[in-house]
């Protein structure tokens, strides 16, 4: 059974993500290629409900999100030096400690939560429109206006290129895995660049699903309104981690495809396209998780054995 395999650009690299570890490949100052490997056991290990649908999608984000500044802590470091250091299996750690993770996040969360879901209702309601359902689809075209004209900038900036190369062949080591070719520089430039799976596609469904959500609550007081959009922000993540999960899954269907379609064309903004160099860090990355995710099935099947016995 093949192991869901998920990423991210880092730094002059690429991270890859099992269900059970995580590995960051880096391309170092003099060419070579650095990868560090860790185990990530999810949370969600812990209980069943953690497990439910919409709650599975809030504990992924945030595992995503602890793990993805990890990687992109390790990948400015390797990125910036030719000294190996603590370089290899286990170097992550001593990257950032909890507290920097949790300010670096909380900083984050409090920007992207402000600037995406309070500022599109805060601006809407000094709009001079009547009913519900006008101020709401205001609201939503306000919020996707500001998350696409945040993308625009952000492939204006010459320095994200490189991040955005690298995000390409992140998708396209990961299409030619589910394609079930070889792991190599390649194959993996034989396949698009465009995963159906993609955190851009995610948050432009999060865009979408607020508007729904959002109208449920109406058209309340301006204290109201922005306690609603801060509030809300778990529960419109978790539907919008459902949707990208049945995209994964289903894909294929013309009439799924063609819904998410608008998120697939969105992904144009945030890759580019890679050269052979970005694919041999991507395959290093997905050499690396695949290889810790094996070890950690095979020592989960012995400890099974041990307790039976």
């Amino acid at each position: 059974m093949k192991a869901a395999v998920g990423g991210q650009a880092v730094v002059e690299g690429v991270m890859m993500r099992t269900p059970s570890a995580w590995a960051v490949s880096v391309r170092r100052p003099d060419g070579r290629i650095t990868t560090v490997v860790e185990d990530a056991r999810s949370v969600a290990l812990r209980s069943p409900v953690l497990r439910w649908p919409v709650i599975r999608g809030v504990v992924a984000l945030g595992e995503s999100l602890v793990i993805g500044m990890k990687a992109l802590s390790v990948s400015a470091r390797l990125s910036a030096s030719d000294h190996d250091g603590e370089a290899g299996e286990g170097g992550g750690e001593a990257e950032l400690g909890r507290k920097e993770i949790a300010i670096a996040l909380g900083a984050a969360l409090v920007f992207s939560i402000v600037f995406f879901k309070v500022v599109p209702g805060v601006v809407a309601s000094l709009v001079p429109v009547e009913g519900t359902f006008l101020f709401v689809l205001l609201e939503g075209l306000i919020r996707v206006s500001l998350f696409i004209g945040y993308l625009v900038v952000l492939t204006l900036l010459p320095d994200l290129r490189r991040v955005f190369q690298y995000h390409a062949a992140e998708h396209m080591a990961i299409n030619a895995l589910e394609a079930g070719d070889p792991r190599s520089a390649e194959a993996a430039a034989r396949h698009s660049r465009i995963h159906l799976r993609c955190g851009t596609a995610f948050l432009l469904w999060v865009m979408v699903i607020a508007i729904i959500v959002f109208a449920f609550v109406g058209r309340p007081d301006l204290w109201l309104l922005i306690l609603s959009r801060i509030l809300l922000v778990p529960v419109i993540a978790g539907i919008a981690y459902e949707v990208i999960r049945l995209a994964g899954r289903y894909g294929a269907n013309p009439v799924i495809h063609a819904v998410l379609w608008p998120g697939l064309l969105l992904q144009r903004l945030t890759t580019r396209p890679a050269d052979h160099a970005h694919l041999e860090v991507a395959v290093a990355a997905l050499d690396a998780v695949l290889a810790r995710e094996e070890t950690n099935r095979q020592r989960r099947a012995e400890a099974d054995v041990d307790v039976m016995a």
